[in-house]
């Protein structure tokens, strides 16, 4: 038997009613903050990508996960028990930040919806001093997960359904509102119809293709 995709649950750590952190070995896994894993638990044929969630210096392996309705893993996830075994492929992807423009300190703008934010959190614990801004689009203000792991000047929660954020809308109101320096490399992640829409405004606003970069969940 093969265990070298094997990674034993070490914690779950609840943020809101349907939303919850992951925590595993992590078995000295490599990876490039952004970069996604395909997870299960050990023996299913049923596996899902997960953004890595945590630093890339920090010792556990750790995805957010939010509950699916119609979810199957998600839900099964959240229900297994400390020290069950869970299978792990990869890391995956090319979703990363580029070392050079962090030496050449551009400015960085990561979009996200919901636990869209995985990446940009793995990316903000990895680089120390980066230069970035993030807009969280949520529905509810208690959506800010773990909002406190970001720089409070750094941090623009954007609330659809409620009054509590940073800014009441989507973020692509914020974004239409707002000027962006045409400098700014920027990064998406979350929903689709999110990501395309935050694209055209952005490069209405003089931002070059090749500085956008999308991860693309649903």
């Amino acid at each position: 038997m093969n265990n070298n995709n094997k990674h034993r649950l070490q914690a779950i750590r609840q943020l809101t009613d349907t939303t919850y952190v992951l925590e595993m070995e992590r078995r000295g896994m490599d990876f490039e903050p952004g970069q996604h894993i395909l997870l299960g638990y050990n023996g299913s044929i049923h596996k899902r990508e997960y953004s890595i969630y945590s630093g890339a210096g920090d010792e556990k392996l750790e995805v957010l996960i939010k509950e699916v309705e119609d979810g199957l893993v998600s839900k099964q996830l959240k229900k297994l028990k400390n020290g069950t075994l869970l299978e792990v492929e990869g890391p995956l992807g090319f979703f990363s930040i580029d070392l050079e423009l962090i030496q050449q300190k551009r400015k960085f703008l990561f979009i996200a919806s919901g636990t869209g934010i995985a990446p940009f959190h793995s990316m903000v614990k990895s680089h120390p001093g980066l230069d970035y801004t993030i807009l969280h689009g949520v529905k509810y203000a208690h959506e800010a997960y773990e909002r406190h792991a970001y720089d409070p000047e750094r941090y623009v929660l954007c609330t659809s359904r409620d009054d509590k954020g940073d800014f009441h809308g989507r973020v692509t109101d914020y974004i239409r509102q707002h000027d962006i320096d045409k400098g700014t490399v920027c990064y998406f992640c979350g929903n689709f119809n999110m990501i395309r829409d935050a694209m055209r405004l952005l490069e209405k606003k003089g931002i070059p293709a090749e500085q956008l970069h999308a991860e693309v969940y649903f």
